[in-house]
């Protein structure tokens, strides 16, 4: 890694072995320099190295970097777009960015709020006329702030296969229904794409465009951001390179590539392509004050706040209107992560000193290399808000016998057997963690092939019954079909 100075800071390359990163620093943190200088000069150079570096170490065939403080922005982009191809990612590549896409979606939703042409209160059924037929009558319970806070109370939705070929009305009819509703609409968070699929139709309704054509003309084209997505209905070609996603085969040291999925009717919900820096240009939105005449600042800082309802346990700190929060001591971080079919994205936003950070990676093990890459930039004097409840649980006691059943939502399954002092967690019957159990009814997951803890989930109370009904996993809530003792 090369050397770079700052003053008094130095960071530089002590060691490489076996693709580990070693950073030393002298004279000081470098938060001498990310946080205290006005004007500071980010280490372009020694980013670049170090997301190399980390590449290589988590078998990353490309990623991108982009960060904005103190008014300056720096980007650095490593590795291939294609694993073997030769053909470099840049700055402009475009990497599929998952959920990401709907905190886009949010914010079209909440420039439209602001116009007068949607209200974040009001039965969504007041503007879909697909919700106001039958005895079905969750449109008239559900809200857009309900929507964008995934406080519907709808399930996760249906796999892209099975809706390759249906259009977004016959999407809303099929499946935004009370039968795919795990709790009431605003008594508990259960992250839903079906939610974010219906305030994408309700975005159409209301402009009379396609949800690609209002992103893209409402959004997008303000900022000078080029639209570029995983498919569209008249099947153009994307403007600019495209990163390919990957899957990784460790037992034999396997990188292949993978094509997207996603069905049309669910872009709302993840269908974007974009690149590192313009993940920051989007961010800059909800900055405040620095894009003017696009989202209020009022209405972008509504967007950060808490929604009470919103409890992510295990994903996040909290939930707002299309924005996730994430702490790190006083300060409140916002953004979202992404993945689609081998890609894994990420976005994070601190409004008071004006920092967004993002980072795009085109594999599955992007994953890891972010969790070490916020670890690198906090030793760095830039500690971004990611989130992990592991250390946060209470002391460890056995699993209580009210947890073994199955739970649903939707069609996703969750199993729970006791195998014993822990459970394990099976999905759709395939065991995939072990479960250990902590005070509250909270729980940690060790993946049964890795070994390693992922965050953390619960049980908790249905909010009608009081009963343990329901297990959050993954931001995901399910309900208790059978066993336990309350089986049938």
């Amino acid at each position: 890694m090369r050397s770079i100075s700052f003053g008094s800071f130095s960071m530089h390359n002590a060691r490489f072995d076996g693709y580990l990163v070693y950073m030393s620093f002298r004279g000081g943190p470098l938060n001498t320099t990310f946080a205290s200088s006005p004007r500071p000069t980010l280490p372009a150079d020694a980013l670049h190295d170090t997301l190399s570096e980390l590449a290589q170490r988590y078998r990353v065939p490309g990623a991108q970097l982009a960060i904005h403080h103190g008014g300056q922005t720096v980007s650095v982009e490593v590795g291939e777009l294609r694993h073997g191809t030769g053909h470099p990612v840049r700055r402009d590549s475009a990497f599929a960015i998952g959920s990401i896409t709907k905190s886009f979606t949010a914010t079209l939703a909440m420039i439209l709020a602001a116009d007068g042409d949607l209200e974040l209160d009001a039965p969504v059924a007041d503007d879909v006329p697909e919700l106001r037929n039958g005895s079905d009558d969750l449109g008239r319970q559900l809200t857009l702030r309900d929507l964008l806070s995934h406080t519907s109370g709808l399930c996760l939705g249906p796999d892209s296969t099975e809706v390759a070929g249906a259009s977004r009305r016959r999407y809303v009819l099929d499946h935004c229904l009370s039968q795919n509703r795990v709790v009431p609409p605003g008594t508990g968070f259960s992250y839903s794409n079906i939610g974010y699929v219906l305030a994408g139709h309700l975005i159409e309704v209301v402009t009379g465009m396609t949800w690609w054509e209002a992103v893209e003309s409402i959004l997008l084209r303000p900022l000078g951001i080029e639209a570029t997505f995983i498919a569209t209905p008249d099947h153009r070609p994307p403007g600019r390179a495209v990163a390919t996603g990957h899957s990784y085969n460790a037992s034999i040291d396997r990188i292949r590539p993978v094509g997207q999925s996603q069905a049309l009717a669910e872009a709302p919900a993840g269908a974007l392509q974009m690149s590192a820096v313009d993940l920051v240009t989007f961010g800059s939105v909800h900055l405040g004050g620095c894009t003017a005449g696009l989202l209020p600042p009022a209405y972008a800082e509504h967007m950060r706040e808490a929604v009470p309802a919103a409890q992510p346990f295990g994903i996040a700190d909290g939930w707002g209107l299309g924005l996730a929060l994430f702490s790190t001591g006083d300060t409140v971080w916002v953004g979202h992560d992404g993945n689609a079919d081998g890609t894994a994205c990420y976005l994070r936003i601190e409004p008071v000193s004006g920092t967004v950070v993002a980072c795009t990676t085109n594999a599955v093990r992007g994953i890891g290399l972010w969790q070490e890459l916020v670890t690198e930039l906090a030793g760095a004097g830039l500690p971004i808000a990611n989130y992990s409840t592991i250390e946060r649980l209470g002391p460890r006691t056995s699993a209580p016998p009210d947890c073994v059943g199955s739970y649903l939502n939707g069609n996703l399954e969750y199993s729970v057997t006791l195998e014993r002092r822990d459970a394990l967690l099976a999905v759709d019957g395939e065991n995939i963690a072990r479960l250990a159990f902590h005070e509250g009814f909270t729980f940690a997951q060790q993946d049964l092939e890795s070994g390693q803890w992922a965050n953390a989930g619960r049980l908790l109370p249905d909010p009608i019954s009081g009963d343990f009904d329901l297990i959050q996993v993954g931001g995901r809530l399910a309900r208790r079909h059978s066993g336990g003792p309350r089986e049938s």
